[in-house]
């Protein structure tokens, strides 16, 4: 385990639009407000899109991601946190758990879905953690280093 020390600066409450793409609409209002570091916690709906729902094959990297598209407009609960990578620029990387009549389906919203009318964020901005995404050349993805820089 790897850790690093910060605290809660600004706390912001927003409120997604019908068609808003997450995650780039977060990250674009965490870049215009200057935050680096984050958590975002999201409700409401999702109406399009794919979701990652995990690696084709456990065994074998880099891992070959498996989508499955959201047909029609769903439930929506996530949780993500955002970091500056390696080129300083801050991604969030957000799950969610995504439900319509009884099915749930959760996964990385990596590549981006779109609102369904209305999406509610409350984006907590995380000051003092010294943190980067660095790429692991073995799985490909951009992992979280506290204590990076």
């Amino acid at each position: 385990m790897k850790a690093c020390e910060g605290r809660i600066g600004r706390v912001f409450v927003i409120r997604l639009e019908d068609g808003d793409v997450v995650p780039e609409c977060i990250e674009r209002f965490a870049e215009e407000k200057g935050i680096s570091v984050g958590q975002a916690i999201l409700v409401g709906g999702i109406g399009g899109g794919d979701v990652v729902v995990g690696p084709r094959h456990s065994e074998k990297l880099p891992p070959e991601p498996m989508y499955l598209p959201i047909d029609g407009a769903h439930e929506v609960v996530g949780v993500g946190v955002l970091a500056p990578g390696e080129d300083g620029k801050s991604a969030l990387h957000i799950h969610a758990a995504l439900g319509r009549a009884g099915q749930t389906m959760t996964g990385c919203l990596r590549h981006g879905v779109t609102t369904w009318l209305v999406g509610e964020v409350i984006l907590y901005e995380i000051l003092g953690a010294d943190v980067v995404r660095i790429r692991d050349k073995q799985s490909g993805f951009d992992l979280l280093e506290p204590g990076g820089h």
